[in-house]
């Protein structure tokens, strides 16, 4: 199970992150009360171990300035979180040749999961046929917020569109996550990989250390 902690805002959260056996940490680059700067993270990730995948979750900048960020702070993958875009996506595959993985967000509307499942069902597999972002994340949409709400989607309406659209790519499920459900979300969606921000805080941008190993304890118990 590969477990991502998104949203540090500090060098000591990331470092907890990871020795708690984090395999990755996030940091948020698009509009988020958790939001931070290229020089912050510059000043991080030099300090964290090179098994610790560095994820940056970008809206939907231009693919040079993506790369220009991704390369300052030293990130080993990049998130786009603001729609699919396989023409963006296209760009910094050429642009990193590798050496970035890609990480695609897809949105599940909450408050329309019925009318929602089609859409993602059609995003998935264009992911999947293109082949150049391995992994989707998943994560909650409630209204216009695209992710960081803290809620969680109907798992049972994904894991069945999930089967219907039978791609490939390693499917990693976020929204609303949390030590006390996390387990629930695995075993109903059997994900690749699970990640969580506002769900092992104590305050916005600040990790409780107690939820954070309590959450990764808890997923990785379910997933052996």
């Amino acid at each position: 199970m590969w477990i991502k902690i998104c949203a540090n805002t500090n060098l000591d959260d990331a470092q907890l992150a990871a020795e708690l056996g984090a395999d990755a940490v996030g940091f948020v680059f698009a509009s988020s009360p958790r939001q931070v700067t290229a020089a912050e993270v510059a000043r991080i990730t030099p300090h964290l171990p090179e098994s610790l995948e560095c994820v940056g979750v970008f809206p939907a900048l231009e693919a040079q300035e993506i790369a220009g960020i991704a390369q300052e702070c030293g990130l080993t993958a990049v998130q786009l979180q603001g729609g699919v875009n396989l023409e963006l996506l296209r760009q910094l595959d050429d642009i990193f040749n590798g050496q970035v993985k890609l990480i695609q967000t897809i949105h599940w509307q909450v408050d329309a999961d019925a009318a929602n499942a089609g859409v993602v069902v059609e995003q998935l597999r264009q992911i999947d046929t293109d082949g150049l972002a391995a992994r989707v994340l998943i994560d909650a949409k409630v209204g216009s917020a695209l992710g960081g709400t803290g809620i969680s989607f109907d798992w049972d309406a994904a894991g069945a569109t999930l089967a219907e659209a039978r791609v490939a790519v390693k499917l990693i499920v976020a929204g609303g996550l949390r030590p006390e459900n996390v387990a629930d979300a695995i075993r109903r969606l059997n994900p690749w990989g699970v990640d969580v921000a506002s769900g092992v805080e104590q305050s916005p941008g600040r990790k409780s250390p107690e939820r954070l190993a309590a959450f990764i304890r808890a997923a990785r118990d379910t997933a052996r």
